[in-house]
């Protein structure tokens, strides 16, 4: 749950109940001991009068404390916060954890979120207690503590890994953050993290990512399975992985949970740098930061909704892997089924993609999504169907090849869909879907979309746009999750019907010669791409 209105005494009673809920949420630091930790941890709880709570461990660090060895603040999953937030200084920390200012500095971050390098300092220091040198430090510290109680690499490749400039750097942070040199943090993992580290596969890094419960893995992968492009993405009962651009080169990853519902990332890289970036991606494609207790209780204490809670109790919504690659498949899925879209996109990366690996490699052969200058250039050659909705899918991808069109998970939301909105092609639902799974935003609902309306149906809610719509305000700000939910309410006998005619939610600028009715498959239709 995201309490940025908390009080102190709110956040007390938290730490003194060692509340797992708001782990990763705020951090307590205790001015009697130095040291800050996260609000769950099992010491004894510290007098009010020595507390000091802060909104990330950046500030905590810039305050001259340093993290628990006990409870390891900086191993609790991340906070929601920044998602539900669209303000500057949540823009700012998705940007941070996705390895921006490693790769562009302070200054690019600045540019992207349109200020000055030391407005934006200014702005962060007031919100968050840091500036962003600071939050990239303990975002690097967060990655560096992963590697070295997770894996057995050589200490200058967790350094590295990290995103530190040099071995020194990384050896000062540590100490600084920890309280111990990184030998001596690696020497205290426990038990199931030395084992393993000690059965990874040679070359592979392995990783476990922390969440919140409850989690709906069974539905996030039954998505992933539905979507996924042969040779891109490889999905099974319990895993999902793909091929992945990144900026040091290709790279592989694996999400899979084991038989203790522990989630693994394994992952091979071309540059050990791109790891941060990787895992944030990864946690933002199964949507990990989630407070799932506190969309559920929001959720259910509307009675119409509560059996599908309690049905489905910690849903969660996909995010993205690549924004520009999440516009495409939205677009060539926006009047079309999952199954159709799937085709269409499966001939578009195995024609245009990057093959990369070998037979020889241990997940095998595989390719990588097509460039959106392959796309501009030569995606009218491969995409079937009306030409209007071809032409707008190539003018998409050569827009955010050349630039003119951003796409980013560092966008202002609304800024976002009116860029959106203004190229040929683009209506409302995919604006709006894009937004959702692009930036993590929690309250997009989708009023037309078809398969929603199916599933407000069968609960019992308005299944016409409009009425729809306004019933949905109520559940601010956890319309995204709403909208999850009445997708997998879609009654079995509508998702089996192939000739449901509906009015099409996804009608563009891009298609003037469509009917106003499409053929649908109500629980694969183009609100679920």
């Amino acid at each position: 749950m995201s309490f940025p209105g908390m009080t102190f005494d709110e956040r007390y009673r938290a730490i003194d109940a060692r509340d797992t809920r708001f782990d990763g949420q705020f951090v307590t630091a205790v001015r009697s001991t130095g040291i800050y930790c996260r609000p769950s941890c099992p010491a004894r709880t510290p007098k009010p009068e020595n507390v000091t709570f802060f909104p990330t461990s950046a500030a905590a660090h810039e305050a001259g404390y340093r993290a628990c060895k006990r409870c390891l603040p900086e191993a609790a999953p991340g906070s929601p916060e920044w998602n539900l937030r669209g303000d500057v200084a949540a823009r700012a920390m998705r940007l941070i954890a996705d390895g921006v200012v490693e790769r562009e500095g302070v200054p690019g971050l600045a540019a992207r979120l349109g200020y000055s390098a030391r407005h934006l300092t200014r702005l962060l220091a007031g919100e968050l207690g840091a500036g962003p040198l600071a939050l990239a430090r303990a975002h690097r510290a967060h990655t560096a503590r992963m590697l070295l109680v997770g894996t057995d690499l050589p200490i200058a490749d967790v350094a590295f890994s990290a995103g530190f400039a040099s071995v020194r750097q990384f050896n000062d942070t540590v100490r600084e953050v920890f309280g111990l040199a990184p030998g001596e943090l690696r020497a205290r993992r426990h038990g199931r993290d030395a084992m393993a580290a000690a059965t990874a596969v040679p070359g592979e890094i392995d990783l476990l990512l922390p969440y919140r419960k409850p989690f709906d893995a069974d539905g996030l992968f039954a998505w992933m399975r539905a979507r996924a492009l042969p040779g891109v993405e490889d999905v099974g009962e319990r895993r999902f992985s793909r091929h992945l651009r990144l900026d040091g080169g290709p790279g592989w990853f694996e999400l899979s949970l084991d038989a203790a519902d522990r989630l693994h990332l394994r992952a091979r890289l071309a540059q050990l740098g791109d790891l941060a970036p990787l895992v944030a991606r990864a946690r933002r494609l199964f949507d990990l930061d989630a407070d799932p207790l506190a969309v559920d209780a929001a959720l259910s204490a509307h009675e119409t909704l509560a059996l599908l809670v309690t049905r489905l109790p910690g849903i969660r919504v996909p995010g993205a892997a690549d924004p520009h690659e999440m516009l495409i498949r939205a677009m060539i899925g926006q009047q079309i089924t999952v199954a159709a879209a799937r085709t269409a996109l499966t001939l578009l990366a195995q024609e245009l993609g990057e093959r990369v690996g070998s037979a020889d490699d241990p997940q095998g052969e595989g390719i990588l999504f097509p460039t959106m200058t392959a796309i501009a250039e030569r995606g009218h050659e491969v995409l079937r169907g009306p030409a209007a909705r071809i032409k707008a899918v190539t003018g998409a991808a050569a827009a955010l090849a050349d630039g003119s069109l951003r796409l980013t998970l560092g966008d202002d939301g609304e800024a976002q869909r009116a860029a959106l909105l203004a190229m040929p092609g683009i209506g409302p639902w995919t604006a709006d879907y894009v937004r959702m799974r692009v930036l993590g935003d929690p309250d997009v609902f989708l009023p037309g979309d078809v398969a929603a309306r199916a599933g407000a149906a069968a609960a019992g809610l308005p299944s016409e746009a409009v009425p729809l719509d306004a019933w949905a305000v109520r559940t601010a700000p956890w319309r995204s999750y709403l909208t999850a939910h009445l997708w997998r309410a879609v009654p079995p006998k509508a998702a089996k019907n192939p000739r449901a005619a509906t009015t099409g939610a996804g009608a563009s600028r891009a298609a003037p010669t469509q009917t106003t009715k499409t053929t649908q498959t109500l629980s694969t239709t183009k609100g679920s791409k």
